[in-house]
């Protein structure tokens, strides 16, 4: 659908009637694109790549309308910092998008085979999911990158960025719609809902057999709304409340650099370390606190963990379910792996705990029953990240139970069929 028809169409059809439109040429588009070779769309995302490098100049002035604006309607720093491009910033978009274009193709991967008694050959191969919708906040970054990665999987995209960033997100979008066009491969595959009315998101999260799966990408409040509003399923995290647990056999010295890199490398991503536990029999606990305190982190913790320097203030109940995405952080003194496991499942949000221990077999029992996500031995929870685990650009975090968990990239959006190959055999 060109720019032209789609503006006209989110001006004159209901929002529901524009998320039905869009959904079904992408489905279209994606029906096109599973019979595309690998080649071409791998070619398709570096003539992408291509696309925003030569579409600076437009795209940095799209971004600059966004601060404009996100300055006058009173944007937090941290908002802003964000929102905004330069051109190191767009380039390394760029660059991102011709990473992913690099990267394996996961459709038609065999995941096992077998071959029954009565002749029959069995595969499980990897599928594209099929038409996914990304419901996402400030970061005009994750246009270019789910783009690419629902492209590089087979599958086509439904973009559907926070208004904050709306020049930004248009702008890109065109530059990848006509890399993707000069490639071969179908511009539809990738389409930004042309519309900021919020009923556009209702929409997209009630289209059950349109859309086949809906990825948000932002605050609290935008993923519990569309996890609780969906009728498609989600992939998701709601909360990053990850912990590390500082067991009686750390080394002290180690113990001191992962808990200061889990806290402060980087305070609002969801990977930060949000409660740090401490074995009462680790012999370097007072050290580990001061280190914290010393950095401008202000510590929380229980009646042990405040005996260890004054500095501590008191937490309260509520800490322990707090993902403060700030330099605060809870701390509780447990005695011994058990203690710890229990507070673990208690509080954990399943997206990534870390023991720090000497002890081979405390490790081993951290990472069978701690059932989250990501599990960490001897390493800082802020590894939690797609680039980190090799799998390039991720389209998020997931911590349920089903389809994909941890780093969501090319592997997670993908989904499996089974073939079935015989020589005339009839069920007896």
């Amino acid at each position: 659908m060109s720019a032209t028809a789609t503006a006209t169409l989110s001006a004159t059809a209901s929002p529901e009637a524009v998320i039905e439109r869009l959904a079904r040429a992408g489905r279209a588009a994606q029906r096109e694109l599973a019979r595309l070779p690998d080649a071409t769309k791998a070619a398709a995302l570096r003539a992408a790549a291509a696309a925003l490098r030569a579409a600076e100049p437009e795209i940095l002035a799209a971004n600059a309308q966004d601060i404009a604006a996100g300055e006058a309607n009173g944007l937090t720093g941290a908002m802003l910092d964000r929102l905004r491009l330069d051109p190191a910033r767009l380039a390394g978009i760029a660059d991102a998008v011709e990473q992913v274009a690099g990267l394996p193709d996961p459709v038609g991967q065999v995941i096992d085979a077998t071959h029954r008694p009565n002749g029959l050959d069995l595969r499980r191969v990897r599928v594209p999911v099929g038409l996914i919708g990304i419901v996402y906040e400030s970061r005009p970054n994750v246009t270019a990158d789910a783009a690419a990665l629902c492209l590089r999987s087979g599958n086509a995209v439904l973009l559907r960025g926070g208004s904050e960033a709306v020049h930004s997100n248009r702008a890109i979008h065109a530059a990848l719609a006509r890399g993707i066009a000069a490639a071969g491969a179908p511009a539809e595959a990738v389409q930004l809902v042309p519309t900021q009315d919020r009923a556009a998101v209702g929409a997209m999260l009630a289209a059950a057999g349109l859309i086949d799966m809906i990825v948000p990408r932002g605050g609290k409040s935008l993923v519990a709304r569309v996890q609780a509003d969906a009728r498609v399923p989600v992939l998701a995290h709601l909360d990053g409340i990850c912990h590390t647990y500082l067991h009686a056999a750390a080394d002290p010295a180690m113990a001191k650099s992962i808990a200061l890199n889990a806290k402060m490398r980087r305070t609002g991503i969801c990977g930060a370390m949000e409660t740090l536990l401490i074995d009462a029999a680790f012999p370097g606990a007072v050290e580990v606190v001061k280190a914290l305190l010393d950095s401008g982190c202000e510590l929380r913790g229980d009646a042990r963990a405040r005996a260890l320097d004054p500095r501590v203030a008191a937490a309260s109940v509520d800490d322990w379910d707090t993902e403060y995405l700030d330099a605060i952080l809870s701390v509780a003194i447990v005695d011994g792996l058990d203690e710890a496991l229990a507070h673990i499942a208690a509080h954990s949000s399943a997206h990534t705990d870390a023991i720090v221990t000497g002890d081979a077999a405390a490790a081993e029992r951290f990472l069978n029953e701690v059932d989250s996500a990501i599990v960490m031995v001897n390493a800082s929870t802020q590894f939690a990240d797609g680039g980190e685990f090799g799998l390039g650009a991720e389209i998020g975090i997931a911590t349920g139970r089903l389809h994909a968990r941890g780093p969501v990239a090319l592997e997670g959006l993908t989904t499996y069929k089974w073939q079935v190959r015989g020589t005339g055999q009839v069920r007896p």
